[in-house]
């Protein structure tokens, strides 16, 4: 199994060498802006722009570094000095081919100079007040309603980008070369995506564990993930559509981001021609056997097995194959009579494309570079590619792009600067795979419907927390336990209250209650839900996602509005993140 590596004894380059294209195009108007309003003590009131007002076509820098996530200027050191870490969420030890091994920013801020001012303002701003007027019936009104099929059924925003407004034809040539979405979030009872004739998209949806923090429902959103291997991996040698091709491809793929075996359905080895659980013969496989050796002993099957050996699509441990694509619906929080569950209405569509293959060699070669870069110029700024269509390069053979909610509630294809938000996680992380974190996050094939499914086909009611390094904690139990909150900003009272005394001290009954199911955690009450609603819908109105999206009720007081020099966290040792099989069980989740 591959080791936490660290590239030629040099820390990697982190915070503050990458910048979106037109970092110069500073655009500076009118104080019109809700949070300098409620700064100088005057109503702030959201307006919504026209969509023509909103200069999606111009590569605008309200904020130089948009990939620096928020939650990385949190304050890790209470007011009484105790330090906490939400850090190792993100920042670890990693393994290759990622070379990124960025435990050591659990210690320190690592950014340059120009980024210590938090550009981050939204965070400050108290949206669950300036979306206080708005009634309960009106905000349940507004999530239940999709904002991405019409009432007929079809998909708003591929009829649009047919027909393409002009202030979305980034190039002029009149037609949209980006992705425009196509799927339909039908789901049969293998997760696979279907036309309403029954034909499939090539989406097939996975549940996987939220990343702990932000991606929790009970800090205001609720996502999905859907993956797309391209058509060779969905079809049998003769190029028939086969579903079952497609399924063991997958499972193919999950064992080399996992970096160990993964169980198959009973599958007859002879009449594909590969010998998947590389005991020697072709009989009866029942899991796919992960090697380190992976380019030399294992392959793919159908189609994609002849694209392998003619050199056309690559296979390594930790890699994607190229031509992969992800899809990540960021959705309202709906309160039900049965409990809180996904919304209709879309806040973003998250949508991402492995468009080059990148060798593990290539990958070692950009970390190295960086360190060596962050060391000879630490100011330097480095700029993005990409542009509005295309979304924007992560500079790992990826491409990310997004579509928001306007202030109408329309989702609308993100401006440059909004996409390089992405570009902060995907890309410069320690914890990633391939830089995507939920495909090594899946449930496994012990769980419902072997882990393919949709969210909106089964709550996140009765999965077990999971265990962690050796077994010797649970991830979301270790998180409590270092954070000492169940958010990064530290603000979730209500998640607070249910798991900590007064005294700060977690609770042992809830947690032996979170170990059996961790919906006790990361689901909201119907209040705090609705809460969260009005507020974001109250960002919305303002449509500046250049100050950020993230909403903390009531305003976030545990974060940095600047960094002085060489800040450190408080943090005295890194916590390792249990690579090698030691981190995730996903097969012991409930049914």
């Amino acid at each position: 199994m591959d080791q936490p590596w660290r590239s030629a004894g040099l820390k990697r380059k982190r915070h503050g060498v990458l910048a979106a294209l037109g970092m110069l195009a500073l655009s500076h108007g009118p104080c019109t802006d809700p949070i300098e309003l409620a700064r100088a003590g005057e109503p702030a009131a959201p307006s919504v722009p026209a969509a023509t007002q909103f200069p999606l076509k111009q590569v605008v820098q309200q904020n130089p570094y948009p990939f620096i996530p928020p939650q990385c200027y949190t304050k890790t050191i209470d007011s009484a000095g105790k330090p906490h870490n939400p850090c190792f969420t993100c920042h670890v030890g990693s393994r290759a081919p990622n070379f990124i091994n960025d435990g050591e920013v659990q210690q320190s801020y690592d950014f340059v100079p120009a980024a210590r001012l938090n550009r981050w303002t939204n965070l400050f701003v108290d949206w669950a007040s300036l979306g206080a007027s708005s009634s309960t019936e009106e905000i349940l009104a507004y999530v239940r309603t999709s904002n991405y099929f019409d009432p007929a059924g079809e998909i708003l925003l591929a009829r649009q980008l047919s027909a393409l407004p002009g202030e979305w034809d980034y190039k002029g040539d009149g037609r949209w070369s980006g992705y425009i979405p196509d799927a339909r979030f039908q789901f049969d009872g293998a997760g696979f995506d279907r036309l309403p004739n029954g034909a499939y998209t090539g989406w097939r949806a996975y549940a996987y564990y939220p990343l702990p923090g932000t991606f929790w429902p009970t800090n205001g959103s609720m996502g999905d993930a859907l993956v797309r291997l391209p058509e060779a991996f969905r079809q049998s040698e003769s190029g028939a559509s086969d579903s079952r091709i497609y399924d063991i491809n997958l499972a193919i793929v999950e064992a080399l981001i996992l970096r160990r075996d993964v169980l198959l359905e009973p599958t007859e080895e002879r009449h594909l021609g590969v010998d998947l659980d590389l005991d020697g013969r072709l009989g009866i496989a029942r899991s796919v056997r992960f090697s380190d050796a992976a380019e030399l002993r294992m392959h793919y099957v159908g189609k994609a097995r002849l694209e392998l050996a003619a050199g056309r699509v690559h296979l390594a441990p930790g890699l994607f194959p190229e031509g992969t694509e992800l899809l990540h619906s960021v959705r309202y929080l709906d309160p039900t009579d049965a409990g809180v569950v996904m919304a209709a209405r879309f806040k973003e569509l998250r949508y991402a494309r492995k468009a080059e293959w990148w060798t593990g060699a290539r990958l070692d070669r950009r970390a190295q570079n960086e360190a060596e870069e962050k060391v000879d110029t630490p100011a330097e700024v480095r700029a993005l590619g990409g542009d509005l269509e295309r979304g924007v390069s992560n500079g790992q053979g990826w491409w990310y792009q997004g579509f928001i909610e306007d202030g109408a509630g329309a989702l609308r294809p993100q401006s440059f600067e909004e996409t390089a938000y992405c570009v902060g996680c995907h890309g410069g992380l320690g914890r990633t795979d391939d830089s995507v974190f939920s495909f090594g996050r899946r449930l496994g094939p012990l769980t419902f419907q072997r882990g393919w499914f949709h969210w909106t086909d089964r709550d996140l009611s009765g999965v077990p927390d999971q265990p962690i390094h050796g077994g010797t904690s649970t991830e979301y139990v270790k998180y409590l336990e270092q954070n000492g909150a169940a958010d990064e900003f530290r603000q979730n009272g209500e998640a607070f209250a249910k798991f900590f005394d007064s005294q700060g001290r977690l609770k042992p009954d809830m947690l032996r209650r979170l170990r059996r199911d961790i919906s006790e955690l990361i689901v909201p009450s119907r209040e705090r839900a609705l809460a969260l609603n009005k507020a974001y819908r109250a960002l919305v109105r303002t449509q500046r996602f250049s100050a950020g999206r993230d909403v903390v009720l009531g305003g976030a007081v545990e974060v940095h509005k600047s960094l002085p020099p060489g800040e450190r966290t408080g943090v005295a040792r890194p916590i390792a993140p249990g690579w090698n099989g030691t981190e995730f069980f996903p097969d012991s989740a409930a049914e």
